[in-house]
């Protein structure tokens, strides 16, 4: 015999298919290792190409490829200065779902560190 559990508010409503397709794409996105660490490094203020390579350990045309990524689905945005390509985090929604998973499995490892800007 199974038990039904009541819940204490009323069920939330339907979500169109297509809003969940679109924030199950943002996930795929935020699943490569990079472009979290790019995103990460992002939330905490902008960076050009080449410091975002150095800083994750990956080429520039690496970081370049997966900083292209993120740019056609509107999570960052770039602009010139001079010969370098500056880059920010363009969506605060992400900047707040990259800390909190980070802060998240901080927690779970027992790494208590205060996280810079979150």
């Amino acid at each position: 015999m199974s038990v039904v559990s009541t819940p204490s508010q009323p069920p939330p409503e339907p979500l169109p298919a297509g809003l969940l397709q679109d924030a199950a794409a943002t996930f795929g996105l935020l699943s490569a290792t990079v472009r979290l660490h790019l995103l990460w490094l992002l939330s905490h203020g902008e960076r050009d190409v080449g410091t975002l390579a150095e800083e994750t350990g990956q080429t520039v045309p690496t970081a370049s490829h997966h900083l292209g990524k993120l740019k056609l689905a509107g999570l960052v945005r770039a602009r010139r200065e001079g010969k370098r390509q500056v880059y920010v985090l363009e969506d605060p929604h992400v900047r707040h779902i990259v800390q909190l998973a980070v802060q998240h499995h901080q927690e779970l490892s027992g790494d208590v560190r205060q996280t810079k800007g979150a």
